[in-house]
């Protein structure tokens, strides 16, 4: 197949796909009489298209000059490639998939847009440079603990809100992403369901990153209540507990955007959520609001006990923050849309789907903070002695869990255990961490090991120190300048703690590399320089 490569590009790509079906010359670098003869193929057959649904091929253009510093399309062709001259368009998509890199994260318009305008990003993941390296396998094991969640018996489906009673109490969904992007859903995910209490973290953190820390808690209290979520009961203080229980989580409703309607309050809270969801699924529904509403007897009473007290900011009108108070809990999610929500917490406040900035660092490590000592209502102290994360459960059936700087989670099924937690998503939380080493303590000195899924599995690694020894023993310094583009540990050592320099400089007099004979000193000097690469500079 004939390709015309432009000289400033390093990567070529014949694109043709299903929803491109008009193929241009300036895209794919075929002559334009051959992008219209295959536009027409296309057109009339479609099963052609189908044949061909992404890419044919990636092709390396070799035309950079010696010396000079790779450039980022050099880095991800050498990465993905392992000397080869072309990369088939399934081993492209499949890594890419293998490495738990969602294409709906791509800024996707067509294949050669897709691998320009996210070069950085694809680099990322062909180099195993995501927080978990190794996603399939982890992936693997997620899908045996939610299996064996799935076979928990008991639980009640919540029915004190009419609304909720309705769902199915078979539903059961789990769904990741990580601090760098990466999903994994199993289950139910795309169903939509409310987020109720697990909202309350999420308007205290609004709150706080708006006000501040010192200004929310002349209000609410910081301190676990020992009593259930929606007890009449205050601190020694006059306020609520906490901003987990209902007390403090009416309260903090009304620090948000004062002084504005209703209307205007929750548009500016949809839109926060919108942000921490990635602009990923974020809804409401009218039916458990007015449901709420009918029947928060309980809330009302909570309310009035707090207007007594002078726990509002002044001026408040209680009735309507707890309307308002009863749409946040109506806000709706699927299980995708939340786990980006959590994950956001756990990236110290930057989307991980946007790269946007939403919340303070004050707001998240305050939220998280409060979520790990009152998240999980009087299961709060055995959760942080189990899981030792933080979490916020909802009478819906959704857990928010949270593993700071590595990603977030969202578990749902409606059955609920007698404290009002999801008696499936419970069960996948303690397992995930009686297999991880998430705990918050899992890494102490002296420690029993658990998996860590942010290393490297130790078979690659151990084929990673025997390829790179290897090129030094033949002197394969081409094979050596790739492993160093493809971010290798390049002074790892084997058995004999031997690095691949020591190899280079004791064996033999000279090294054979194609037509080109170097003796031990060239040899030597080409890997050191190699070695001192700056890649960050790329």
């Amino acid at each position: 197949m004939s390709k015309r490569c432009c000289p400033s590009r390093t990567l070529t790509v014949l694109c043709l796909s299903r929803s491109e079906t008009v193929l241009r010359p300036e895209e794919t670098y075929l002559s334009p009489l051959l992008c219209s003869i295959l536009t027409v193929l296309l057109k009339a057959f479609p099963p052609l298209a189908d044949m061909f649904l992404t890419a044919v091929c990636v092709c390396a253009c070799r035309r950079r000059k010696a010396g000079v510093l790779p450039s980022l399309e050099d880095l991800l062709f050498y990465t993905i490639a392992e000397g080869q001259e072309k990369i088939p368009a399934h081993k492209f998509t499949t890594v890419s998939l293998h490495r738990g890199l969602s294409w709906s994260r791509l800024e996707f318009s067509g294949f050669l847009q897709c691998v320009q305008s996210n070069i950085v990003l694809l680099t990322q993941a062909f180099r195993k440079k995501f927080v978990i390296p190794d996603f399939q396998p982890f992936c693997a094991h997620l899908d045996e603990l939610y299996e064996n969640a799935k076979n928990m018996p008991g639980g009640q489906v919540a029915d004190y809100i009419p609304q909720l009673a309705r769902f199915s109490p078979d539903l059961w969904a789990v769904a990741l992403c990580t601090v760098d992007g990466q999903r994994y859903t199993v289950g139910d995910t795309k169903v939509p369901f409310c987020l109720q209490s697990c909202v309350k973290p999420l308007k205290y953190a609004i709150a706080v990153h708006d006000h501040g820390t010192e200004y929310v808690h002349r209000f609410i209290g910081k301190e676990p209540s020992g009593l259930r979520f929606n007890k009449l009961f205050l601190n020694e203080d006059d306020k609520p507990h906490n901003p987990m229980v209902n007390a403090g989580a009416i309260v903090c409703t009304s620090l948000i955007k004062q002084g504005a309607s209703n209307a205007e309050k929750f548009d500016y809270v949809m839109n926060f959520m919108n942000k921490l969801a990635g602009n990923e699924y974020v809804g409401f529904s009218n039916a458990t609001f007015q449901s709420e509403r009918e029947s928060g007897d309980r809330n009302f009473a909570i309310g009035y006990y707090l207007k007594e007290k002078k726990c509002f900011p002044e001026g408040t009108d209680m009735t309507s923050i707890l309307d308002f108070y009863f749409q946040l809990c109506s806000i709706e999610v699927t299980c995708e849309s939340a786990s980006v929500m959590a994950a956001t917490l756990a990236n110290g406040g930057f989307c991980p789907i946007t790269g946007e900035r939403v919340l303070s660092p004050e707001s998240v490590r305050n939220t998280l903070s409060l979520m790990h000592s009152c998240g999980m209502y009087d299961f709060s102290g055995q959760f942080a002695f189990h899981v030792g994360l933080p979490a916020k459960s909802g009478v819906a059936g959704g857990i928010l869990l949270v593993v700071p700087n590595v990603m977030g989670v969202m578990c749902w099924s409606p059955p609920l255990d007698k404290l009002g937690n999801s008696v499936r998503g419970i069960q996948f939380c303690t397992d995930l961490v009686s297999l991880c080493n998430f705990h918050n303590y899992d890494n102490l000195r002296h420690f029993a090991k658990k998996l860590d899924p942010r290393r490297e599995g130790g078979d690659q690694r151990v084929k990673s120190v025997i390829n790179l020894l290897f090129a030094a023993y033949t002197g394969d310094v081409s094979a050596l300048r790739r492993f160093a583009l493809s971010s290798m540990d390049m002074e790892q050592r084997d058995y004999d703690s031997r690095t691949a320099l020591h190899v280079a400089a004791a064996e033999g007099d000279t090294k054979t590399n194609g037509d080109e004979t170097m003796t031990k000193p060239v040899l030597m000097l080409r890997f050191v320089l190699i070695l001192n690469t700056n890649m960050s500079d790329l």
